[in-house]
């Protein structure tokens, strides 16, 4: 019983992370692509998919191979531009502490963004079921299978085609942070958060080495926990009813 309780969230979560995984199909397949032309080995490339597992990381850390950025900076830029993990951790921390470690060692290297997506919605659930971490497992397996297979495609593309970088298809990836994005504009909270990050990632975009992305994670998280604060402190009590 306990065994197909834990198949049936392991499929789960790869079937609710499915459209998701198709708006990262082209995402994949451009790195493949473009690694050649930014300096990386086809080895290189397939280590970083295989190993590192972070989409836009893994683009901005070959734009600055490609510029020949010496590797501290790399390595800086790079944990700036991932620290939005650590907003991921905090959030589901209470529901992977009872996990031994190398549950946690596991998923946490698995943690996307796709994968947080859908799996913050399954542990908010009401259900009772202790088996909601094979869920994140699945939906886990199913990028990462799903990255290495579309950057092996690239590279294996940018050796036949040429110009396939320049025909727009990482476009998808945008249209898929969209989809993320829309089922929580629920409140104002939630309305002021994106607002003020999408006005400071316009604003902050002109810095070096996608700093401005953080800035502007940072400030849509204070205007959106400034709003809760607000709408908290303005709501009128509730008062029970007289019976």
């Amino acid at each position: 019983m306990r065994t197909a309780n834990r198949r049936r969230e392991f499929f789960k979560g790869a079937r609710d992370t499915l459209p998701l995984v198709i708006g990262a199909v082209p995402f994949g397949i451009i790195f493949g692509t473009l690694s050649g032309s930014c300096g990386l080995s086809a080895a290189g490339t397939m280590a970083m998919s295989l190993l590192v597992f972070a989409g836009s990381a893994q683009f901005i850390a070959m734009g600055l191979v490609g510029a020949g950025t010496l590797w501290p900076m790399i390595v800086v830029t790079t944990f700036v531009v991932n620290f939005r993990h650590m907003l991921y951790t905090a959030t589901l921390r209470n529901h992977l502490r009872r996990l031994p470690r190398l549950w946690q060692i596991i998923l946490a290297f698995g943690l996307t963004d796709e994968t947080f997506a859908v799996t913050v919605g399954r542990y908010r659930q009401p259900d009772d079921s202790p088996d909601k971490h094979w869920y994140q497992l699945g939906s886990a397996v199913f990028m990462y299978v799903n990255w290495n297979l579309c950057t092996l495609i690239g590279l294996v593309a940018g050796r036949l085609l040429q110009g396939v970088g320049s025909w727009g298809l990482d476009f998808a990836m945008v249209a898929a942070f969209i989809a993320m994005v829309l089922p929580y504009l629920k409140d104002r909270p939630n309305y002021c958060a994106v607002i003020v990050a999408g006005a400071g990632a316009l604003l902050f975009n002109g810095l070096p080495h996608k700093i401005g992305l953080m800035l502007a994670a940072l400030a849509g998280v204070a205007a959106g926990l400034a709003a809760d604060m607000l709408a908290a402190r303005f709501s009128p009590p509730v008062t029970e009813r007289e019976g």
